[in-house]
């Protein structure tokens, strides 16, 4: 023990509790992903005391627009937690995509995840592995894709997956995470802010 423990110690003080390590799970720490910009960490913030706070901390929000999204958006999606997120950040055969606004992508993102608003995503399907056609898009073999937003209360990724199927993109291969940037930001991951 240190002397200015022992000395807390002996005159009843308190003394600050030690950091722990914030680990993503027990045996992994951090990740390493590519972004536009070149590899990005991500990991959770060191600091056993911090919160959420600012418009991430906010609860309620009114319905409509910001009503709780369903668990899945449409059958034959798959919805997903912050591990399968990392996972498919770390799988060149996955587009992870942040689907919200402009405003809202320059806020923070995650780190890796390209950004297709969703009122473009149907316009766009070509960036996410279907063929461009008479009609609009082909889409017989494109990647397998995971789609966010804000949070559970943000219908921007729900509506472009919608809309993704009813261009003819597979529901089966998309992937929901429901939790957005809220809880991303809640589980204090890394955040990066792109530049304008």
């Amino acid at each position: 023990m240190t002397r200015a423990l022992i000395c807390a110690a002996i005159l009843g003080l308190s003394t600050p509790a030690l950091a722990e390590p914030v680990n993503i799970t027990p045996d992994m720490a951090s990740v390493m992903v590519q972004t536009d910009a070149g590899p990005a960490e991500i990991a959770r913030v060191q600091d056993n005391d911090n919160m959420v706070n600012g418009e991430w901390a906010r609860t309620s929000r009114p319905c409509p627009n910001f009503c709780i999204q369903p668990m899945s958006p449409a059958e034959g999606v798959t919805t997903v937690g912050e591990l399968e997120v990392i996972a498919a950040l770390q799988d060149p055969d996955v587009v992870v995509v942040d689907s919200r606004v402009r405003a809202d992508y320059l806020g923070g993102t995650i780190p890796g995840a390209v950004h297709i608003p969703y009122t473009e995503m149907t316009d766009r399907l070509d960036e996410v592995g279907c063929e461009v056609d008479f009609d609009g898009f082909q889409c017989d073999d494109p990647s397998q894709v995971l789609l966010f937003c804000n949070g559970p209360w943000c219908g921007q990724s729900p509506t472009a997956i919608r809309r993704m199927i009813e261009a003819g993109f597979p529901a089966d291969h998309i992937h929901y995470y429901r939790g957005g940037m809220q809880v991303w930001r809640m589980l204090g991951l890394s955040v990066l802010v792109p530049a304008n």
